[in-house]
């Protein structure tokens, strides 16, 4: 069965790190993701877990108000809360998590948009420039 989900938000707050009794990295975060805009607009809060290395960089890179990209699959889990209710809860288990932001040049935070990136120039191998038609086949 297919089981992945891609998610981009900001952290709701810092991650911070944990560990297991056999000493495995885990961490756990909250992202907020917009939907839509102005009137319609609605922000999901959806929790995230990672584990050992991926959880080790989200400690030492994003903050709280990074932008973060994760990739992962779906889980839910049920737990009974301090009132004795069953409570069913869903998460996305990170595989790979990447930055949505560029870096500032000056410390190690992150800004919003994308980066200025030229085209590549040089050695173009054994690639040839092709000729621009306006008539496509397609």
């Amino acid at each position: 069965m297919l089981n992945v989900g891609i998610v981009q938000g900001r952290i709701c707050a810092d991650p911070e790190l944990r560990h297991t009794p056999n000493d495995i990295a885990v961490a756990s975060f909250t992202i907020a993701n917009d939907q839509g805009n102005g009137d319609k607009k609605k922000t999901s809060f959806i929790d995230v877990v990672c584990w050992r290395g991926t959880a080790e960089l989200v400690c030492k890179w994003f903050k709280k108000g990074s932008a973060i990209i994760v990739q992962g699959s779906i889980q839910t889990r049920t737990y009974t809360d301090k009132d004795g209710n069953k409570r069913k809860a869903f998460e996305v288990v990170a595989n790979n998590v990447h930055f949505a932001e560029k870096k500032e040049s000056n410390n190690n935070t992150y800004q919003r948009g994308s980066a200025d990136v030229e085209p590549a120039r040089g050695d173009t191998g054994d690639f040839e420039e092709m000729p621009v038609d306006d008539d496509l086949p397609f």
